[in-house]
This record gives structure tokens, sequence and C-alpha cells, in this order.
């Protein structure tokens, strides 16, 4: 690439880093604003009955754990990529696409059937009253459908985010959220004489928006200029082991560390569920509305994958510092704005969910507790997403595993279960997981020497 000697400006430095940021920050925008939307929609089915919003909780619960699978075998793709681009190993750069997305496609289809022909079994795991179960059974079936393009999408953002390009798959985010948003209207409410199929409706909508995001993506991949354009060939199809250990032993720790949230995330909806239908229900929107300030903040983590990767990839340890520290001070600005809307204006963001004045005051309470702890979870994503870059992976996972299994679902658990506590109380623990966790990110970041790591693969002609 050219770039092992070469300087860059601070003015140039922090150019690529929000010219990826702006976009990556767009996209989860746009996601958010899809769900935030779909949210409302169905929390004014019925204002009184939590019923649809908490059906949609539980089902999320499930389709999340694929997700945070494919989320790290992507990541761990797009570390291969990063540091291939720097290092100009286009034949690598190219291979780890086209495994990824073959291997990801095969995989998730088998999860696919699964969580199809066994739904009502899995999400018994809550326990759920008869309403509850239905509702839920209906929507996890529906949406189950959406889940290979899911993937296929996850795949091409990974690809196309470790090469800088942040742009596109904020394009293609874009046109998904419009068209999820559009169905939604029409198939919750029955609007324009489109049929009235509720929550089925708005997992429709979003399967949907997933189809026509990942045919896009596909488009984009293979097309004239696409990076898979020239590697298209009569072996295209051929399954290469090698390549495929390579790729999911990086990604796979990242895999573990989001199944982990996601995991610990079914057993505490199951102990939430114990406080009431109310209770849960602004939890859930809290969560939704807690977006506000992650989202923004984890393209900071994304970007510090990308261009620590790339720094690697073309032996460029002072630009890889130069990097992380402009990205830090990025996600420190961004975070105090964001925050400051969560703690000074909580039931006015609650508001924007749901019309039910309860879970509006309760949601408020869980608002203000997260705002207060958003800068040390931001900064720890920005960290974690440096020593990814680096190669890393399997630090993040250990730290999350020690704040989740440590302090999180241990004392959510007593607290719930044993003290019988307020739904307040476990919102304060998951505060301190995340302050805990900030803690041993940095300290663990100090021991590392990120920037002069070897590369996750032997350098080969490109």
């Amino acid at each position: 690439m050219g770039e092992t000697e070469k300087q860059y400006s601070l003015q140039e430095i922090r150019k690529k880093i929000y010219s990826m940021i702006l976009p990556i920050t767009i996209e989860g925008v746009l996601q958010l604003t899809a769900g935030l939307v779909s949210m409302a929609l169905i929390g004014r089915i019925s204002s009184s009955d939590p019923t649809p919003v908490n059906a949609i909780s539980i089902s999320s619960r499930i389709t999340q754990i694929v997700w945070a699978l494919f989320k790290g075998i992507t990541t761990g793709a797009s570390v291969f990529v990063a540091q291939a681009y720097g290092s100009g190993n286009y034949k690598k750069l190219k291979g780890v696409i086209q495994q990824t997305l073959l291997s990801s496609i095969l995989l998730v289809i088998i999860f696919q059937q699964i969580i199809y022909w066994n739904a009502s079994a899995i999400l018994s795991i809550f326990n759920p009253g008869p309403e509850l179960l239905e509702n839920g059974v209906l929507f996890l079936k529906t949406i189950s459908w959406g889940l290979p393009f899911m993937v296929i999408m996850l795949v091409v953002a990974a690809s196309l985010q470790g090469m800088g390009n942040a742009k596109t798959p904020m394009l293609i985010a874009l046109t998904m959220n419009l068209i999820n948003i559009v169905i939604s209207y029409l198939l919750i409410f029955g609007n324009l004489g489109m049929p009235s199929l509720g929550i089925k409706g708005a997992a429709i909508a979003t399967a949907t928006a997933q189809f026509i995001g990942a045919l896009i993506g596909l488009y984009v991949l293979f097309s004239k200029g696409g990076v898979l354009n020239t590697h298209v060939n009569k072996n295209f199809f051929k399954i290469n082991m090698k390549q495929i250990r390579e790729v999911y032993k990086v990604g796979f720790p990242t895999s573990l560390e989001s199944i982990f949230w996601q995991v610990a995330a079914i057993i505490l909806t199951k102990a939430i569920l114990t406080f009431g239908d109310t209770q849960a229900a602004a939890h859930q929107m809290g969560l939704q509305a807690e977006a506000i300030s992650y989202v923004p903040a984890a393209g900071f983590g994304i970007a510090a994958t990308t261009f620590i990767g790339q720094a690697l990839g073309s032996k460029n340890s002072k630009l890889g510092k130069a990097y992380l520290k402009e990205t830090l001070k990025g996600t420190l600005w961004v975070t105090a704005f964001c925050a400051s809307i969560l703690i000074f204006l909580p039931k006015v963001v609650m508001a924007m969910l749901t019309e039910n004045t309860e879970v509006i005051n309760l949601g408020a309470k869980y608002l203000i507790i997260m705002g207060l702890v958003q800068v040390p979870q931001n900064i720890s994503g920005v960290l974690n997403g440096a020593l990814r870059g680096a190669g890393f992976t399997r630090v993040p996972m250990f730290v999350a595993a020690a704040g989740l299994w440590g302090i999180r679902v241990p004392l959510t658990l007593l607290f719930a279960y044993k003290f019988h506590s307020t739904i307040v109380a476990i919102w304060i623990i998951m505060g301190v997981d995340l302050i805990v966790r900030f803690i041993l990110s940095f300290i663990i970041y100090k021991t590392k020497n990120i920037y002069d790591r070897e590369l996750v693969f032997k350098e080969e002609p490109a």
C-alpha cells in the first residue's frame, strides 16, 4: 500500500477517522430509528397491554444470539481484511471474504431451521404465560426467515469496513431501514388498505428489509468494480477449511463475548419478568432508548479495529497510536453529548416510545443510571476495538465474562430472587458491571503492545 513509511498529518488522520465514523454512526442511527419506530408502533397497539412489547423482547433474545455468533465471526473476517488491506495482500483479502460468506450462509440456514421448528420450546425457557408465549412464537417464527439475509449483511459490512469503506454499508442500511419503517407502518395497523398483522407485521417488515439489503450487499461485492468481481471462478463455491478455521479462530472469541451478553440477557430478562409486566416493558424500552448514546459511540470501536489493523498491516506503529488517540477524543465528545440527553431528558426520550405514564416514569430512571456510565462503557468499546484490530480478540471476551458472570448475573439473581429488591437495584448493578469492565479493559490495554504485534496471517505474495 505504500503506507509503511508515510506520515499523516493530524488533519489527515482525523479526516480518515471521521470519514469512516460518520457513515457508521448514521448507519447505526438509521437502524436505531427503525427499531424505535417499530417499537413505538407496537407500543401503541394497546398502551395498557405490554404483552406485544414483551413478546418482541423475549423473541429478540433468541435472534440476537444468532446475530452475536456471526457478528463475532465477521469481526474476525474484518481483522483479516484490515490487515491484508494494509499490507496490500489482495489475494488474502478476497479469499477471506469469499470463505466467510460461504461458510456463514451454510451455518445460518441450519440455525434458522432449528429456531423455526422449535420456537415454542425455545421461548419456554422464559416461563412466559400462554398469551406471551403465543405472541412470541408468532414473532420468532416469522422473523427467523430473515436471519440468513441478516448474516449476509454482516459479512458485507465487515468486509467493506475492514477496507475503510463505511459509506456503502450506510447507504444499504438507509435503504433497508426506510423499507422496514414503511412496511411496519403498513402492516402493524393495516394502513392504506393493507392487512392489520400486529407484531407479525413488524417481523415481516424486518425480514423483508433484510432480504433486500442482502441482495444489494451481494451486488456490491460481485458487481463490476466489486471486491469479489475478479475472484469469481469455477472454484468459487469450494470450501477452504484452512481459511475458515483461521478466520473463525480470530472471530470466535468475539462471538463468545457477544453470546455471553445474549445468554446473560436471557437470564436477566427472565429475572426482570418477575418484577411485573410494567417493569419489564420499562426495561425493554429503556434498552432501545439507551442506544441513542451507545450506537454513535460504537462506530468509534469499529474504526479502532479497522485502523489499528491497517496500521499493523502497513507496519506503521506511530500511525496506529495516532489513530487511537484521536478515536478516543472523538468518543469522549460524542458520549458526553449523548449521555447528557439520557441524564437530563429521560422522560422526553421515553415518551417517544410509549404513552404509558408508569412505564415512562420508571424507564426514565433506567436512562439516568445508564447515562452516568456511558463514558466508561464507550471508552471500553474503543479500547476493545483496538485490541481486536491487533488480533487480541480473546481479551475483550475475558473482560466481558468477568463483568457479566462475576458481577451482573449473580448479583441480579441474588437481588431479584433472594432479596426481592426493586428493578432499579438491578439497573444499578448493570452500571457497576460497566465500570468494572472499563477498569479491566484499561489495565489490559496498558499491558499489551498492540502496535508491533505479528499479523493474524502469514504474509504471502499479493
